[in-house]
């Protein structure tokens, strides 16, 4: 990982290129569905909730209690880690192969089966930086032909879409690629950048001009949200699968309390550890640590409150006025904080 680090401080002509096997390397490791199951557990056990969790820096202090002393190894015996990319933990719960999942909230429309565990969210009520429309300068919105896409988060695409209708372009095909900038711009007009790849794109945005002279325009999708709603870009919740299949851990109305005040402790004890992810992470990823403090501290909103479910009913109306999902109803109160 010291390597990371050398990249970033040598201004060698070829630093951007450099940047782009970083991305890859880490779109490899988001892409590869593992098993991380907590240490001194034996995985044959079925009595443990299996969550399927994902491997960006966004829900990191959602995790902290599931991965740090001295809540781990208790929290290990209750609990098996899965990580995968966002869009596949909504697959996982609804055939039964997890029983609670960090999700894309447009999977809640295709999985209506699926239930919201309160408390938790990972959402944005201003700039995220980690979700990018990138295009270049002397073509408009309303002109693009074609999108690159990130297929990462099916909610970032469903709120992309949302925004091409008022961007009077409906009908702009997404095409779906690896988080590559520069691939993604050899093929379209635009690009979709989503998680960790995306916070790199902005860090290398001033080497990529140097090294192509190309102007490009980098759109804010959280920000552009609030634009036009006022109200925050919800990416992600904690959802539950209503049951599991035999040998599975299925969760009932009388665990759900319990399981609730686990996610919400790992939470605070996660806000109240900020320092010491911002020195985990900046060992992870090539990104420098005042850029991972803030955007922990300022880009990211982690609690689940009544803005934020009121931009989730908001979402999925307008989904559903544009065509973009089936139309999807909730209701529920945010727990306690």
């Amino acid at each position: 990982m010291d390597s990371l680090v050398i990249w970033l401080k040598l201004p060698r002509p070829n630093s951007a290129v450099k940047s782009r096997v970083l991305i890859a390397r880490i779109r490899r490791r988001n892409l590869s569905p593992r098993i991380d199951t907590l240490r001194g557990v034996n995985p044959l056990s079925s009595s443990r909730l299996r969550i399927a969790a994902i491997s960006f820096l966004n829900p990191a202090p959602l995790m902290w209690d599931f991965e740090h002393p001295p809540l781990e190894a208790p929290l290990s015996q209750r609990y098996q880690i899965d990580r995968m990319l966002p869009s596949e933990c909504a697959d996982r719960l609804s055939t039964g192969a997890a029983d609670i999942g960090l999700i894309p909230i447009a999977a809640l429309a295709a999985h209506p089966g699926l239930r919201i565990l309160p408390g938790c969210v990972i959402a944005s009520k201003g700039r995220v930086r980690s979700l990018l429309l990138v295009r270049r300068a002397g073509q408009p919105l309303a002109a693009l032909r074609s999108v690159a896409a990130d297929m990462a988060s099916r909610t970032t695409l469903a709120h992309s879409r949302i925004l091409f209708h008022h961007w009077n372009n409906p009908q702009v095909p997404f095409l779906p690629m690896a988080a590559d900038l520069d691939a993604m711009l050899e093929r379209a007009d635009a690009a979709i950048v989503i998680g960790d790849p995306a916070l790199m794109a902005l860090e290398e945005r001033a080497n990529r001009f140097e090294r192509t002279g190309e102007e490009l325009v980098y759109h804010d999708l959280a920000q552009e949200w609030h634009s036009l709603t006022g109200l925050p870009f919800v990416s992600a919740v904690w959802g539950i699968a209503c049951s599991s299949p035999s040998g599975g851990a299925a969760i009932g109305s009388a665990l759900d309390e319990s399981v609730t005040q686990d996610f919400i402790q790992s939470r605070i004890h996660g806000l109240q550890n900020i320092d010491a992810l911002v020195a985990e992470w900046s060992t992870r990823i090539p990104i420098p640590e005042e850029t991972i403090r803030a955007y922990l501290t300022t880009n990211i909103h982690y609690v689940l409150d009544e803005e934020c479910l009121e931009a989730m009913k908001v979402f999925f109306r307008m989904a559903a006025e544009c065509g973009v999902l089936p139309e999807y109803s909730f209701s529920m109160s945010p727990a306690a904080v």
